[in-house]
């Protein structure tokens, strides 16, 4: 017997997208923490919490990433791999499409001195 599986649609809650992001940047080598996201308001549409501000369009996720990064690490690498891991985890864990992943460094830590610098 063959089993059958009735037509519908699934719906990926904002929240979701943006818990996504959050744990994949944490998680690049080189990330100290995400940064709080300037301006941030919530829009139709446009989600944000503390380091990621959202847009959906057409299954398409736009992304504006704001990080603190470690100062002794190259800032452009780190950069890539944070937009390099977001965009597969968008796409292996809800098939949606990267489009811009934009990385903001709002911030350096340095953990010898505990000091924070621009």
């Amino acid at each position: 017997m063959t089993e059958q599986v009735t037509p519908g649609k699934t719906t990926i809650a904002p929240e979701v997208l943006l818990a996504i992001v959050r744990l994949e940047t944490q998680k690049v080598p080189g990330v100290h923490a995400l940064a709080p996201v300037p301006g941030a308001v919530n829009r139709f549409l446009r989600r944000s919490e503390p380091g990621v501000r959202l847009q959906v369009h057409d299954d398409v996720v736009d992304a504006d990433i704001y990080v603190i990064l470690d100062g002794h690490t190259n800032l452009r690498q780190v950069s890539r791999d944070i937009q390099r891991a977001v965009a597969q985890a968008l796409e292996r864990m809800v098939g949606m499409t990267p489009g811009r992943i934009n990385v903001h460094i709002e911030d350096l830590h340095y953990a010898d001195t505990g000091d924070e610098q621009a």
